[in-house]
């Protein structure tokens, strides 16, 4: 069996929606095999983040290494980084070990409104970590803050502003449009490789179950690429699996506040 490897590297959610555990549930749902390297410990449910513990450097750097070293890794999926030690740490392991199809989601506010990345943290991740990368996937607040604050209110702002962050950063850019309020999204994703732009349309699905949307993509993109697809198929099947999840999840009951996707939906049909 050829089970393809992908290495999460993020912060670790108690309430298992997001980062680490909705990564590991993502990665496994489409059939990849998960392992993982935890950046922080979170201290969080539906309602919000209540706090968080950052892990040494040295320990971030080892679990990296110790999974690269024996299991190897297809594709690596970045998330929450909350301090420029933290980012330094993983830009150093990545360098080393030659790491190859990785996706950063450039986490910098929980969906409850928590801040989980120092201002330090991000300018460490414009110059050391984003070039490492093969896409980049900021929400709209994300990629306004990348663009030294440029403000981001319509659809129609969307398709030059996925082409300047690639530009700026020379990496790929899949620009998520999940924030603003039309019923008709459209997601940009810009190819490097090729400087050609994609809409990714989708309609939007009324529900507070919301928790862990964009782990959950950027972890569905590194496993379709760990599976030999290109960036387009892959950012097109992981839009219809986040997609899919979320309209699964839509009535779901868990917890008080904002709520996870159903990342095994397929199971449960």
């Amino acid at each position: 069996m050829d089970y393809k490897r992908v290495l999460t590297i993020a912060g670790s959610d108690s309430g298992g929606g997001a980062g680490i555990q909705a990564d590991i549930k993502t990665i496994s749902a489409l059939g990849c095999y998960a392992a993982s390297a935890i950046t922080a410990i979170t201290v969080q449910n539906t309602l919000g983040v209540a706090a968080v513990h950052p892990l040494p450097a040295d320990i971030i750097r080892g679990q990296i290494s110790a999974v690269l070293d024996d299991i190897g890794a297809d594709a690596i999926k970045i998330g929450m980084l909350g301090s420029a030690e933290a980012v330094l740490a993983v830009s150093e392991a990545l360098r080393s070990h030659e790491a190859r199809n990785v996706v950063l989601d450039p986490v910098m506010v929980s969906t409850s409104g928590h801040r989980l990345t120092e201002d330090s943290a991000v300018s460490k991740m414009c110059s050391e970590l984003i070039p490492l990368a093969t896409v980049i996937t900021p929400n709209i607040p994300e990629a306004e803050v990348l663009l030294d604050g440029r403000k981001l209110q319509a659809q129609a702002d969307l398709p030059d502003a996925v082409r300047q962050l690639s530009l700026k950063f020379g990496v790929s850019v899949l620009l998520k449009a999940g924030h603003l309020v039309e019923d008709r999204l459209v997601d940009y994703l810009f190819d490097a490789s090729t400087g050609e732009t994609t809409e990714l349309p989708s309609q939007r699905i009324r529900t507070r179950n919301t928790h862990g949307t964009g782990c959950t993509l950027s972890s569905a993109i590194a496993s379709g690429l760990a599976k030999g697809e290109t960036l387009l198929q892959a950012s097109i099947t992981a839009k219809r699996y986040i997609t899919e999840a979320i309209r699964a999840g839509a009535d779901l009951n868990i917890g008080h506040g904002h709520g996870p996707v159903n990342h095994f939906y397929k199971l449960c049909r």
